[in-house]
């Protein structure tokens, strides 16, 4: 009997701070951009352009608020502004749990969402089931970031990742657990996001380095 997990579907996102790392990021096996905008710099919708010309590949547009690790600190109609503008450019928005009524001008334009939650601390598995269904009420694929402080941590979000059968991608903030990138995504976490030289968050894998991880975890 063969008891080696077996992966949904693992996406390698390139995680940018600069439009013109696309082309690179596509050509080392990346299955999407992530263009973090609140990393950079410039109008939002002219950088998104920027991406389209140089790559095929979908794009996530992701404004990562400060409490959640990011380096956007306006409210939600300061975070509608920004993202507005590039919603008919890309094939998914990423709506943090606080920017949640905001979603509303993502769905009319037929976008997609990536409905997120980030944590600095590890959160109860009963707590993790109650966020995803809050979670799965405005977003296409549920996005759960925890910190993890042991291996039992660990554990508990590996099986919590597991147990959910809708699209899903957990994961972990930090260095301290780093392997859990790569092992989440054996169990059900269908998102991998990875830097391209410059990380955007601490304990990622390049986009190179994780294409190598999955044809060996994976054969």
């Amino acid at each position: 009997m063969n008891c080696r997990p077996t992966p949904r579907y693992m996406k390698i996102i390139a995680a940018l701070t600069d439009p013109l790392q696309a082309s690179r990021a596509e050509e080392q096996g990346a299955d999407m951009i992530e263009l973090r905008l609140d990393l950079m710099e410039g109008n939002a919708k002219k950088l998104v352009q920027q991406c389209k010309k140089i790559s095929s590949l979908p794009i996530i547009a992701t404004l990562r608020s400060g409490r959640e690790g990011g380096q956007f600190f306006g409210d939600g109609a300061a975070w509608e502004k920004k993202i507005r503008p590039v919603i008919p450019l890309v094939e998914y928005v990423d709506v943090e749990q606080q920017f949640v009524k905001n979603a509303i001008c993502v769905r009319e334009a037929g976008t997609k969402i990536i409905a997120s939650h980030h944590a600095p601390i590890m959160m109860p598995i009963h707590v993790l089931f109650v966020m995803e269904r809050e979670l799965r009420s405005y977003g296409d694929i549920v996005k759960i970031i925890m910190t993890p402080s042991t291996m039992d941590d660990v554990i508990e979000l590996i099986a919590f990742t597991h147990a959910v059968k809708q699209p899903i991608c957990c994961g972990v903030m930090g260095s301290a657990f780093r392997y859990a990138r790569a092992v989440l995504p054996l169990f059900g976490s269908e998102l991998v996001y990875c830097h391209m030289g410059e990380t955007t968050a601490e304990g990622q894998y390049s986009v190179e380095e994780f294409v190598r991880l999955k044809k060996l975890l994976t054969g």
